[in-house]
């Protein structure tokens, strides 16, 4: 290891202490909000239709919700038409120490009959058009002046360039699923507005700098006549926001706890603070619940009942599930190592479960990551 590389390493290192020191000092979650573009960069620009106008303002509605949310604070990249650099975008996230870093575009294909809502985490893909996309976005730092030596030599149409982006992904890969999987959902929702188009990886530039869970929402194809109004209109706008902020909140109180009189527009969101776990039905039910500290892989969670068989679990064996809020969850195996929970999680993905990530339990309580590896 060079000696840029171990100066790297030891200050991500003490970034991810202070991190962790400022959320224990604090009730208060903060959430880094970045609207896509800005400026002189455009982005895509459709009939009228321009990316960073409509990034722009739904990243303000998503701020005002959360802002009237107890004990979230909200950090903004821009909240005017103003052109920031990718890597200032994600320092303002890190020298915040926020808890997640949203970053918020539109999409666009030269054919217009494409469409639905993509979330995006950190890493690479085999999919064409997920690098395709990672492209078009890193392709920014382009309008940025001396971006060779400031991203040290990085090259947008290099595939080795988008490569290279993937260090350290892996530190905060469940969480920032986890996120992204609940954006996806809520967006889901919406039903025939937008169609959900699901959580996807690719290289992105502003996330690789983010050292926090994060995701690139891509909320719509600008360039689909009938999508793009919909982008582009008050009510649309409202509506993703709302599916957006919806999610940051489910994701504060599954992993960092609830505030009191948590809603939007009086309507209450789905509660996941921790509580008593209850098993509905399982492959072996114990007697009592063990205690001691353990992690599962949670592969889905769907309002319909699946009876836990490996044939409908991608051939998946020692499968549980927990009925809560009207959801069941089903979950992949139970260990109280989390060297062995993060293997069975990569199993869990071979076998097609994109979206899987892991969740903690001490004592029959559900628990944040973070805690249970500490």
């Amino acid at each position: 290891m060079n000696r840029f590389n171990k100066i790297k390493v030891i200050f991500t290192f003490f970034l991810t202490i202070l991190s962790f020191c400022a959320y224990s000092q604090s009730n208060v979650f903060k959430v880094t909000l970045d609207a896509g573009h800005g400026d002189h960069d455009f982005g895509a620009v459709y009939s009228g239709r321009i990316e960073k106008n409509i990034a722009l303002a739904i990243v303000l509605k998503v701020g005002k919700i959360l802002e009237s949310t107890p004990n979230v604070n909200v950090i903004y990249t821009r909240k005017t038409d103003v052109f920031i650099d990718l890597v200032e975008r994600a320092n303002i996230a890190n020298r915040a120490n926020s808890n997640i870093f949203v970053s918020i575009h539109c999409n666009a294909n030269k054919n217009t009959a494409a469409d639905g809502t993509e979330t995006y985490v950190m890493g690479l893909s085999k999919l064409a058009s997920n690098l395709e996309a990672a492209k078009k976005e890193n392709s920014v730092i382009t309008l940025e002046k001396d971006y060779k030596r400031k991203y040290e030599g990085y090259d947008p149409n290099s595939p080795e360039s988008m490569i290279g982006l993937t260090l350290m992904q892996e530190e905060y890969q469940d969480n920032s699923i986890s996120l992204a999987s609940k954006i996806e959902d809520n967006f889901e929702k919406l039903g025939k507005k937008l169609r959900q188009g699901g959580v996807k990886q690719a290289p992105f530039m502003v996330l690789h700098k983010a050292y926090m869970p994060r995701v690139l929402v891509e909320t719509g194809f600008i360039s689909n006549p009938t999508e793009g109004n919909i982008l582009n209109s008050e009510d649309g706008q409202n509506d993703i926001a709302k599916a957006i902020a919806e999610a940051i909140i489910s994701y504060k109180r599954e992993y960092f706890g609830s505030g009191s009189n948590e809603s939007i527009d009086a309507r209450p969101v789905r509660d996941t603070t921790p509580v008593k776990a209850k098993v509905v039905e399982t492959v072996a039910v114990a007697k009592n619940t063990p205690k001691g500290t353990f992690f599962k892989v949670q592969l889905i969670a769907s309002i319909k009942k699946t009876p836990l068989e490996p044939k409908n679990f991608k051939g998946l064996k020692n499968v549980t599930m927990l009925y809560e809020n009207n959801i069941y969850k089903y979950f992949y195996q139970e260990t109280s190592d989390y060297t062995a929970a993060k293997k069975y999680l990569e199993e869990a993905k071979d076998k097609g479960y994109g979206a899987a990530f892991l969740v903690a339990t001490k004592d029959g309580e559900k628990i944040s990551i973070q805690d249970a590896i500490k």
